[in-house]
């Protein structure tokens, strides 16, 4: 069987969105009579019913849902190659960055001034992202390396260094009786009266099941933590964000957080295994467990 062709994916993809040929069709700016010939064929070619149709509708078979997933997954890499090799020529020199706004501002800073003091250094910009942004950015090519943390981020697809593993704390209101704590247990910050967790976004963009609020941004958390409507878990380092109205507690029992360099599988320029050493050198160093010491202060 011969290659599959990226158009076949985009038809394909429209179609099993939409499932209708005829929104699928508009969609994509075509006729829909040889929109539902290139399925035709493309199912003969595979081999295989990706959709069924019927007088109901049009629905996927198991094996559709599987193409639709790896036809997304293919047509992503297609355009993260295109985008990249852009950058690449606008840019041939430079490296982007991609972390969360709410991270370690004082861990990116030694690890960019680090980097900055080798030979032969390239200029990195950073771009900051809202929560659970930068797998994305960094798979559809906006960025060349982004700042990570296990267990929470989907590493599939990405090659990574570890540079810092921590505890958490929990951020919670000053006003608040569990302000007074030296500590605390995942059991009891996930069960307190009229002071919900926080949910943060999933990698897919859906939220966990659960009474706290749906927070899509640090600003918006930090508010909704000072007005006493919300807590949440960090690592301890990422707190180095909290307000005056905030204080942090250490969490015992939480999981521990490691702190990653990512970047994509099989992707590695000079100046980008040059940034790599030198997050392997902070870790040898323990520079990054003097932050998170630094940032474990309770405040109060």
């Amino acid at each position: 069987m011969d290659g599959l062709e990226t158009r076949e994916l985009r038809y394909f993809v429209a179609v099993a969105e939409e499932l209708h040929f005829g929104r699928a069709a508009e969609r994509l700016n075509m006729a829909q009579p040889p929109l539902s010939r290139a399925i035709q064929q493309l199912e003969r070619r595979l081999g295989v019913l990706l959709l069924n149709r019927d007088r109901r509708g049009v629905s996927l078979t198991t094996a559709g849902e599987i193409m639709l997933v790896e036809a997304r997954r293919a047509l992503d890499a297609v355009d993260a190659a295109a985008r990249r090799t852009r950058r690449a020529a606008s840019a041939p020199s430079g490296l982007v960055l991609t972390t969360k706004a709410g991270a370690s501002h004082e861990l990116l800073k030694q690890l960019l001034d680090a980097y900055a003091a080798r030979p032969g250094a390239v200029e990195i910009d950073v771009l900051l992202c809202e929560i659970g942004e930068q797998g994305q950015i960094l798979r559809d090519g906006r960025a060349d390396v982004a700042i990570m943390h296990t267990p929470f981020d989907v590493m599939t697809g990405l090659d990574s260094a570890e540079i810092l593993t921590e505890g958490q704390v929990a951020i919670v209101p000053a006003s608040h009786p569990l302000a007074r704590r030296s500590s605390l247990t995942m059991a009891e910050v996930s069960d307190v009266p009229g002071l919900p967790i926080a949910r943060w976004p999933r990698h897919d963009g859906t939220y966990p099941p659960g009474p706290g609020p749906e927070v899509h941004s640090q600003s918006q958390l930090a508010q909704l933590v000072a007005l006493g409507r919300t807590l949440l878990v960090i690592p301890a380092s990422s707190r180095a964000w909290q307000w005056p109205e905030h204080v942090a507690v250490p969490v015992l029992d939480a999981p521990l957080v490691t702190t990653l360099l990512a970047w994509p599988a099989g992707v590695r320029s000079p100046a980008l295994a040059e940034l790599v050493e030198t997050a392997r050198q902070l870790k040898e160093r323990g520079i990054g467990d003097l932050v998170s010491v630094k940032n474990h202060k309770i405040a109060g």
